[in-house]
């Protein structure tokens, strides 16, 4: 992902989501230099750079199972926005627990509903329920806060570690070539 560099300092990166997330998990690795800024909705992000707040914005709008994510596409496009770079990145869904639970415990799964679609075969198996939550860091926040052991989330494995849960099962995605499309914004030039 190519724009401003490390060399021109820090700034602030919007995205949507909690801490875990996977939006989260493309700031921390695509712009380790920026302060990486969760709101909880698109929107939200949005207005955070229109506003001035945050310099940059890295949002999903598209997702090579579900196609395109909504509804930030949209929200992207009417902001009218300047897209500086983008980059396709691997969504392995991990299906995150409290410690003590074991897999045959679950029987729902949070997540951001796009989260959902992508793995909605694999829970359908597993005849876990899923749960919208808006997002998938915030998914795992909440199940961690719940204490409940048949609750899970459908996060990014890192989530696991941000909020000392525990990984039940790995790449969770009905499809193995699993990825999402993050482009890296900028406010229009006045």
């Amino acid at each position: 992902m190519t724009t401003a560099t490390q060399d021109e300092g820090p700034g602030r990166v919007a995205y949507q989501g909690a801490p875990g997330a996977f939006s989260h998990e493309a700031c921390l690795d695509l712009r380790p230099w920026d302060e990486a800024v969760g709101f909880e909705t698109f929107q939200g992000a949005i207005e955070a750079l229109l506003s001035g707040d945050c310099q940059s914005a890295l949002i999903p709008v598209e997702n090579s199972t579900i196609g395109t994510v909504e509804p930030a596409a949209s929200l992207v496009r009417e902001a009218g926005l300047t897209v500086v770079s983008e980059a396709w990145r691997p969504i392995r869904l991990a299906l995150i627990g409290l410690a003590e639970a074991r897999l045959s415990d679950i029987r729902t799964a949070e997540s951001h509903p796009v989260a959902l679609q992508q793995c909605a075969k694999a829970l359908g198996e597993m005849k876990i329920t899923s749960v919208e939550a808006f997002d998938t860091g915030g998914a795992a926040a909440a199940v961690a806060e719940a204490g409940d052991v048949t609750r899970a989330a459908v996060a990014p494995a890192r989530a696991a570690e941000v909020y000392g849960l525990s990984v039940l099962r790995n790449d969770l995605q009905d499809f193995s070539d699993n990825r999402t499309r993050f482009v890296l914004l900028s406010a229009p030039r006045a």
